[in-house]
């Protein structure tokens, strides 16, 4: 018989042994053991200690979408692991690889409604790819590989793993373990050639890429796809990082609010290639702007879920593959009547350069100029970070993503991913500059993790926009319901006190003037920064003024 180890020691062993660098959480007696054996690895796999558990699994769900590698998040049972939720559903409908782990009530007090204990397996079933419980210590290392393999092949997601405390202190030997490879889907000759033969037909294509499983390979063979062909390409919603913005072949986002113009191209389109997008109701606008369940142009979905092909819209050729691999055997192609679709990319491009043109707002403050400057003078590789809400409008729209990945925005449409994500991004790329826009009421549900950001000296510099409402609650409230507004103003801190109490630099823009000379110096201090921006309230997105307000 082998070294004797804890359970608790086992698992930390196993998710070194598969490439964990990087854990967050809220500790919680029901995993003391775990944290312990941390205790032994802080220097090769160290805990980042949030406030709140919503916002450790924001931190995780961000490590997965900047690296490609599941984040971990450790939370306790009960009130811990449904704080946590919130961070797998974004996963879940954002596709990230994630394993959250759930420490759990003592064997011998199972379905008891003991203290805080949840059966996961049934609660967390339809925000996970799998939910487990591990019940004997020699079998960590088997639970961990599949949670690895899990939740990075084919569609990416979360995975969850439930810890009773009793199986985390009970003696086990050393497991071994080989470290994860997700299986990924590839095309095969045969999809390559169907593919080339509707593209060779093609009048007026377009190409749609999102979704996950992106690299750096990825996006540079995309580009090259692109120039090769002379394809216009558009993104699907909050995944406009796939493609560097600035290419002229980039023609812009079809998101919430997206341009008419790239709307109307789509339209037209005959024929429409998603690559890695799901087609889900904010890119499609409520399904309206592609009706399902058969387009009336040819569709051609490549996805690397099997079972999402189909899922909605029936498509004309389904491809199962990921990015990486349909792209690596298509960068090079280059199809003889491509310089027919040469006007495309033209004119698609010219209608998205005046669409990111500055558009006036009701205020002092000139949202829209605001992110011109931020574009012009901000590094390409800076990470834009966000939750939800109409502030994110100005954002997807005036600034520009030129490296992959620095977008990270959560398509599940989740308040108070910002903040969390921002500070996970600046951990995981310390040099690069990471801002968080957030409204007010955003920002506010996640506030706590600023001495997150402080005690980890992640020098993130927070926008926070306000304008003392739920914008976009008000924004339907207005359209639907006009003159009946109810339970959308807020009452807020004073933003810039609240931030140098926990021992950040903060200022308060309140003219478009102010903002440049502060945001250089927001880049310059040692330590997080936070911006207060006041907008007018009747700004309430860009090109949409109500006066009455």
């Amino acid at each position: 018989m082998g070294e004797q180890i804890t359970g608790g020691e086992a698992l930390i062993q196993a998710l070194l042994d598969n490439g964990a660098d990087m854990a967050f959480g809220v500790p919680g007696e029901s995993y003391l053991a775990a944290l312990d054996a941390l205790h032994a690895k802080e220097d090769s796999l160290p805990f980042i200690t949030c406030r709140h558990e919503a916002g450790a699994a924001n931190m995780a769900e961000a490590y997965g979408k900047m690296t490609g590698k599941p984040g971990l998040c450790f939370v306790t049972r009960g009130p811990g692991a449904t704080h946590a939720t919130i961070g797998l559903h974004t996963a879940f409908q954002d596709s990230t690889p994630m394993i959250m782990l759930i420490g759990q009530v003592a064997s011998d007090q199972r379905d008891r409604e003991a203290f805080q204990e949840v059966n996961y397996t049934h609660f967390l079933s339809e925000v996970t790819k799998w939910t487990a419980e591990i019940h004997d210590a020699d079998r960590i290392a088997e639970y961990i590989g599949r949670a690895y393999r899990v939740a990075t092949s084919g569609r990416p997601g979360p995975v969850a793993l439930a810890l009773p405390e009793d199986m985390l202190t009970s003696l086990t030997t050393a497991q071994k373990s080989i470290p994860f490879m997700p299986s990924k889907p590839a095309p095969s000759e045969t999809d390559l050639a169907a593919f080339s033969e509707l593209l060779e037909n093609a009048e007026r294509p377009l190409l749609m890429v999102g979704g996950s499983g992106w690299t750096d390979e990825s996006c540079a063979a995309l580009l090259a796809f692109a120039e090769n062909n002379s394809m216009p390409v558009c993104a699907s919603f909050r995944c406009a990082d796939r493609m560097n913005n600035d290419h002229p072949n980039y023609m812009g986002d079809m998101g919430i609010g997206a341009n008419p113009s790239l709307i109307a191209q789509m339209e037209e389109a005959d024929v429409l290639i998603v690559l890695g997008a799901r087609l889900g109701e904010m890119t499609t606008g409520g399904y309206s702007r592609l009706n399902p369940p058969v387009l009336d142009k040819t569709l051609i979905h490549i996805h690397a879920g099997a079972e999402e092909i189909g899922r909605v819209y029936q498509p004309d050729l389904g491809i199962n593959a990921t990015p990486t691999t349909f792209l690596r055997a298509l960068k090079d192609s280059r199809f003889k009547h491509a310089e027919k679709w040469q006007t495309l990319v033209t004119e698609g491009r010219h209608s998205y350069e005046k669409w990111n043109e500055p558009v006036a707002c009701e205020g002092d403050v000139q949202v829209a100029d605001l992110y011109s400057h931020m574009k012009n003078t901000l590094p390409e590789d800076s990470i834009f970070c966000n939750g939800a809400g109409n502030y994110a409008a100005w954002l997807h729209r005036f600034w520009r993503y030129r490296k992959f990945p620095s977008e990270l925005a959560p398509t599940s449409g989740a308040m108070g991913y910002g903040v969390p994500a921002a500070i996970a991004a600046k951990l995981i790329a310390p040099e690069r500059t990471v801002l968080c826009a957030a409204g007010d009421g955003c920002f506010m549900m996640s506030v706590q993790e600023l001495a997150t950001a402080v005690r980890y000296k992640a020098n993130v510099i927070f926008l926070v926009f306000n304008n003392s409402m739920l914008g976009t609650i008000r924004m339907h409230q207005e359209n639907t319901y006009p003159d009946r507004i109810s339970g959308t103003d807020l009452t807020n801190p004073d933003f810039v006190a609240l931030a140098k109490s926990f021992g950040m630099q903060a200022w308060r823009v309140s003219k478009t003037e102010d903002f440049n000379l502060i945001l250089t110096a927001a880049q310059t201090v040692d330590c997080p920064s936070l911006i207060e921006i006041t907008v007018d309230p009747r700004a309430i997105a860009p090109g949409k003024n109500y006066t009455k307000l």
